[in-house]
């Protein structure tokens, strides 16, 4: 593999100004990784590499904005507009009204992601930013519209997403739950755009799926962000591509941490990872819980093809709400993506026709009434109590009724194992036990599944 080393003033000379003698020249090593309207940088001619980024992204419908537009589109970066901080930096919500750039920008809301020259990430993975989202389109994948590259300003425009990332919806305290039906519709939307890029005709692996990378649009559809870490896949007979070990602890695949050896099932493992967040509402690493408990992977892996231990690990914040069927399938997949054989991971293409019809599942409560009918004597215990009209003798009967019913719970709550005094119970893993009086309503053989 043929191994360049480009400084940046030829690569976009309209970002870098080269008489300023005190100025860091950033050095990079550019492989086939990165690429041109699929053309490897280092099969392009010095010519071309040494043109303008606009020039290299025409007809790609990605414009270059510059820094005093994006002041005012985002209100001068506003306090005010700021939606978050990654590890590429600041993002600030901003909007291109109609007289920006007649016929040719749309009037529309926008998310301005900052380079933070301090942070984790840098100008190379700002470029490969650019060029592959320049050049990928797909429902799933978010769009970017534009860049900016001024002195030592790099700043990304993309569409806007209005409920923020998956991470946030899923883990953020005090929020409404995500209904069964709209995490599947999620991990099926991300599932299609990880199947674009492994089946593109120049394959990429995008290296840095989780949670924090899945936008969702205002109807919930999943599209991924920050190709920093994008990688262009293997080529003829190569079975990987190594690389430095990047990406977020807790996602990536165990042989790429270990042999730094990249491929499209590294991809797939991660995609297991943020299922099984669905799955559970927990964090791929969470240092709050207990010492088994905290890498998700390996406390939930082993429950998941066992459908008793699987009710016990599923979100309770579900609340029995969910396909049965539904969560037994995609607990599968999870268990199928999260292999530590890599050969035996699944495709996206797979994991996208088995998700496909989940979304469609209705969310039904997993919580079964049965009735069980009296004796002949508890018929007869019954009778004379209905003699007794007095309030004391009511609170008796209450408590001492032969009538109950069982309810049998798919999934275990802490808050289900308070007893009270007005409602003792008798708990077991699935069933509880409460007993009523003779004129409740489930006294007249009232029963629902």
């Amino acid at each position: 593999m043929t191994v360049m080393k480009i400084g940046w003033e030829s690569l976009v000379p309209s970002c870098i100004k080269p008489q300023e003698k005190n100025r860091k020249v950033v050095k990079v090593s550019v492989t086939k990784q990165i690429s041109f309207h699929g053309i490897p940088v280092s099969d392009i001619s010095s010519s071309t590499l040494s043109s303008d980024l606009s020039i290299s992204l025409a007809g790609s419908n990605i414009h270059s904005f510059t820094l005093q537009e994006l002041r005012v589109i985002t209100q001068n970066f506003s306090t005010s507009n700021f939606i978050g901080e990654g590890g590429f930096g600041p993002v600030h919500k901003g909007f291109i009204d109609d007289k920006l750039r007649p016929n040719a920008i749309k009037a529309q809301p926008v998310a301005v992601k900052n380079l933070d020259l301090d942070g984790s990430q840098g100008h190379r993975e700002w470029l490969t930013e650019v060029i592959f989202l320049g050049q990928l389109r797909h429902p799933h994948l978010v769009k970017l519209i534009g860049y900016c590259c001024e002195e030592d300003n790099r700043l990304l425009v993309y569409e806007y997403m209005p409920r923020g990332s998956l991470e946030n919806q899923l883990f953020r305290r005090y929020s409404v739950s995500l209904p069964w039906s709209t995490r599947m519709k999620i991990a099926l939307g991300a599932a299609k755009g990880l199947a674009f890029l492994h089946e593109a005709k120049k394959p990429v692996i995008y290296r840095d799926f989780k949670a924090s990378n899945i936008l969702l649009d205002s109807d919930y559809t999943a599209k991924l962000s920050d190709f920093g870490l994008a990688k262009d896949g293997p080529e003829g007979d190569d079975t990987h591509v190594s690389t430095r070990v990047m990406g977020t602890h807790g996602y990536a695949a165990p042989e790429y941490i270990m042999t730094g050896h990249l491929t499209a099932a590294s991809d797939v493992y991660s995609f297991g990872v943020v299922l099984l967040e669905l799955l559970t509402g927990r964090r791929s690493v969470d240092k709050g819980r207990p010492h088994r408990e905290q890498n998700l992977v390996d406390w939930a892996r082993p429950q998941l093809k066992d459908p008793r231990k699987l009710r016990r690990i599923i979100d309770p914040r579900l609340e029995g709400m969910y396909s049965e069927e539904g969560v037994q399938k995609a607990a599968l997949v999870a268990y199928q993506c999260l292999s530590h054989r890599p050969k035996a991971r699944p495709d996206m293409s797979n994991v996208v026709r088995t998700l496909e019809p989940l979304k469609d599942y209705e969310d039904t409560s997993m919580v079964t009434f049965v009735y069980t009918a009296p004796t002949d004597q508890s018929k007869e215990v019954s009778e004379k109590d209905d003699h007794h009209k007095d309030q004391k003798e009511v609170k008796k009967e209450t408590s001492a009724s032969p009538y109950h019913y069982q309810k049998q719970h798919h999934q275990h709550h802490k808050n289900h194992n308070r007893s009270t005094p007005s409602s003792p119970t008798i708990h077991s893993e699935t069933t509880i036990h409460k007993r009523l009086t003779p004129n409740s309503p489930l006294h007249n053989g009232f029963k629902r599944s």
